[in-house]
């Protein structure tokens, strides 16, 4: 084995180390039975990411307005502005403001319409910050695995 080869599967992951010796992943959301491309498929990363960052700057200017008149204080408000915007927006239309602009909805693992008492745990979950930011082999973050949710492609 060259050492530029060792570096290189080192710095790549296992993943890709794998994917050299044969191994086939499938594509995201193939294990939830979601189509590769186009409306119902796995949300990308990107997108997910986007509308997060856009529904978290609507909630701080929320709670900016509404409680707040600095943004230390303002920013602690808005933790639980976007808790209540995602419960209620994900579990009665799918969707938050932000994921809506980027064309995504939250479903369930059934393809339904997420409940309340899901989006409640996915919700709260997502407000830890940390479930969020493991992932499994679809792209799903913790907070959607223990949530029973998947977010797709509108």
């Amino acid at each position: 084995m060259d050492n530029r080869q060792a570096i290189g599967s080192w710095l790549s992951g296992p993943r890709a180390t794998a994917e050299e010796m044969g191994t086939d992943f499938g594509y995201r959301g193939e294990r939830l039975g979601l189509p590769k491309e186009g409306p119902g498929s796995a949300a990308p990363v990107g997108r997910r990411l986007g509308a997060l960052f856009l529904d978290w700057a609507l909630c701080t200017l929320i709670a900016y307005g509404l409680f707040a008149r600095d943004a230390q204080t303002a920013a602690n408000y808005a933790l639980g502005v976007l808790l209540v915007l995602n419960i209620l927006t994900v579990g009665t239309v799918g969707c938050t403001p932000g994921k809506r602009l980027f064309g995504l909805r939250v479903i369930s693992e059934g393809r339904e319409r997420l409940g309340f008492g899901w989006a409640l745990v996915r919700s709260a979950l997502l407000c830890l910050a940390l479930p969020a930011l493991i992932w499994d082999r679809d792209g799903r973050g913790l907070h959607d695995r223990l949530g029973r949710a998947v977010q797709v492609r509108i």
